[in-house]
């Protein structure tokens, strides 16, 4: 069997699985990508003092402005993850999860750390790709008769989506001379450049979606870790951040490459 051959039957089970998942894949792609902020929201409800505290200590705001940043954050995130899950004025609750990516960015000095960066970027192209879904398609000036022009914006959403959730790639690779890594690290790069540039989209983000979640479970397994040792939080952060990206790699299984993608205009040729 050659490697057309190969490749023309991965394709035919990716597509399998996604018929068979289309009912499911949109909400488990929105479920994914709200797990970072869902459970950011609830820390900042049961950690309030803790988050309050530390932000006066930082930034030496004042005790009124520690505790508005984490009202910010609980009422933003939570009402954000309720908009988005319910489809409900999904541009703004974006538009609010937008901004509390951007203050976190920049209260907790994240600029200054390139890879919580590139993984906040990750979250941004999430966003932006279930900002894509919300976009209505073109639709006809008359019953029966295609529509005359593409959906542009909801097309440079999904291709800038795209290319956003490349960085958390990139916070993966390690210089580790063994098998594993090395595998890990040229199959993940393969398979993110076909997602950005947007060649065999679905078959390379479904296999990305595997690989990532096993990564997840088996480096970010935050459950293992005792309750008083900081590294369970770390490990928590990474795993719903993580997630989030994978809900981001799940809703362009669902919705495509867009089109401003190879496969799109391989139709055309």
């Amino acid at each position: 069997m050659n490697q057309q051959e190969v490749m023309s039957k991965a394709e035919d089970v990716a597509d399998k699985v996604i018929r068979h998942g289309k009912h499911v894949l949109p909400t488990l792609a929105r479920v994914c990508l709200i797990a970072t902020f869902l459970e950011d929201g609830l820390r900042m409800w049961f950690q309030w003092k803790e988050q309050s505290e530390y932000m006066d200590m930082s930034w030496g705001c004042g005790k009124f402005l520690a505790t508005l940043f984490v009202l910010v954050n609980l009422f933003g995130q939570l009402g954000g993850c309720v908009a988005v899950i319910g489809r409900m004025k999904v541009n703004y609750a974006c538009g609010v999860l937008f901004f509390i990516v951007i203050l976190q960015t920049v209260a907790y000095s994240i600029l200054w750390d390139m890879q919580f960066l590139f993984r906040n970027l990750a979250l941004i192209g999430a966003l932006l790709l279930v900002l894509a879904e919300s976009k209505a398609e073109g639709r006809s000036l008359f019953a029966g008769v295609p529509s005359l022009g593409e959906n542009k914006p909801k097309n440079y959403l999904q291709l800038t989506g795209r290319i956003l959730l490349a960085f958390m790639f990139i916070t993966l690779i390690r210089f580790e001379w063994s098998l594993f890594q090395v595998i890990q690290d040229v199959l993940g790069g393969i398979l993110m450049i076909c997602v950005t540039i947007g060649y065999k989209t679905k078959l390379s983000a479904l296999l990305l979606v595997l690989i990532l979640s096993c990564l997840n479970f088996y480096h970010n397994a935050w459950w293992t870790v005792p309750d008083y040792k900081p590294l369970r939080d770390f490990l928590k952060y990474d795993f719903f951040q993580t997630l989030s990206v994978i809900g981001g790699l799940l809703m362009i299984v669902s919705l495509g490459p867009g089109g401003v993608s190879m496969d799109e205009h391989k139709k055309r040729w």
